[in-house]
């Protein structure tokens, strides 16, 4: 069974306020400690994957990789399998912090994933 952690309704690295371009509305420490919480709970329910999920933000996706390491770190447990799948959202094949598909992926294999996907913001066309 694979658990998915994320997505959040918050992103980390844009401001939600067109008018405060340094306001965030979470910060990377939050987010480190929601996606720990979530990654407990599915690891006590029997999960036997981890899948960080539908990420458009790469910093929330480093926070994500940073729980799931720091979590298996402290309890001393084996880790589980990795899977990780960014969002790309918009036409030119971007996520919302502007990383194409290889700068995603070089942002993400210091985690050592199982697997790296991507789901389409747009549509199937």
């Amino acid at each position: 069974m694979a658990g998915a952690v994320g997505p959040t309704n918050r992103t980390a690295s844009v401001s939600p306020k067109v008018e405060d371009p340094s306001y965030r509305n979470v910060t990377y420490v939050e987010l480190v400690d929601a996606y720990k919480e979530q990654i407990a709970g599915l690891v006590c329910g029997g999960s036997h994957i981890i899948f960080i999920e539908t990420i458009f933000d790469t910093l929330n996706a480093r926070a994500a990789i940073f729980a799931y390491l720091e979590y298996f770190e402290e309890l001393g447990l084996r880790k589980l399998p990795l899977i990780i799948s960014g969002t790309i959202i918009d036409a030119a094949g971007r996520t919302l912090s502007g990383q194409n598909a290889e700068a995603f992926y070089i942002s993400m294999m210091n985690a050592k994933p199982f697997c790296i996907g991507f789901n389409c913001a747009l549509g199937a066309t």
